[in-house]
């Protein structure tokens, strides 16, 4: 077991040590705050915003834009543009959260 001795610690090496240890502590508290908003949010967005739940269900179809066609309670339908062109979207609401109920690529007329 390591012995510590206190009494051969300088003033000014225990200033610099709390110092340090306030920055770190702050910088912890920061950043667990900051990640339990992301996750606040990215819940929030999945529950309460159908919107933005289409962009972070999909992110491999890269959406840049979308339309709403039909709102209903319990699902919405969507027109967005995406990397492969015009896309009918279907979000359904669970008992929670916002899925998606089905994707069908429309073609677009010559």
């Amino acid at each position: 077991m390591a012995k510590f001795q206190i009494q051969s610690l300088s003033r000014h090496g225990y200033k610099r040590t709390a110092l340090w240890s306030m920055i770190l502590c702050t910088l912890i508290v920061i950043a667990a705050a900051t990640l339990g908003r992301a996750a606040h949010n990215f819940k929030a967005a999945l529950t309460e915003k159908p919107d933005v739940a289409l962009y972070l269900l999909l992110p491999e179809e890269e959406i840049t834009h979308s339309t709403l066609l039909k709102e209903g309670e319990t699902q919405r339908d969507y027109l967005a543009e995406t990397k492969n062109g015009p896309t009918l979207i279907q979000l359904k609401k669970g008992e929670d959260v916002w899925y998606v109920g089905f994707v069908e690529r429309l073609h677009e007329g010559e």
